[in-house]
């Protein structure tokens, strides 16, 4: 089983358990999954904590227990990537406009400057910073 974070197009959020991934965007696409709150069926999956299972085995050739930092980081990334909008410097601007409803709720990134930060953070608006290094694909000789 897997458990997802998931949000529908009104901002709710909720968790949801699947068999796999395949699974959720199989039912996904059939609209069967759907929101608890307001039953709309336009449902993505949103950002989790990471959480990690570590296997113990140290056997030659077998999983030593060591985690991929690296891969990890990868993986984050391409999430991140994936599935938030850049709207650049404009992050604050849009943030504000989504809070008081004139955009529609979405996942972003982008930049603040501290002033702007310090004007989410009045606002009540829920962010958090990630600092993104770009990951390059090692070159082959």
């Amino acid at each position: 089983m897997i458990v997802f974070d998931l949000e529908c197009t009104k901002g709710h959020r909720f968790e949801g358990w699947f068999q796999n991934v395949q699974s959720f965007e199989s039912q996904n696409a059939k609209n069967m999954v759907t929101c608890p709150y307001c039953s709309d069926t336009q449902i993505k999956r949103v950002l989790s904590p990471v959480a990690l299972k570590v296997s113990t085995q140290s056997q030659e050739g077998r999983d030593t227990g060591k985690i991929d930092y690296s891969r990890l980081a990868e993986e984050i990334v391409h999430y991140i990537n994936k599935n938030f909008e850049d709207v650049g410097s404009d992050f604050a601007k849009e943030a504000l406009k989504m809070h008081y409803g004139v955009a529609e709720k979405r996942s972003i990134k982008g930049s603040a400057t501290d002033e702007e930060e310090k004007t989410l953070r009045k606002e009540k608006i829920d962010f958090f910073k990630l600092p993104i290094a770009r990951i390059e694909k090692e070159k082959k000789s």
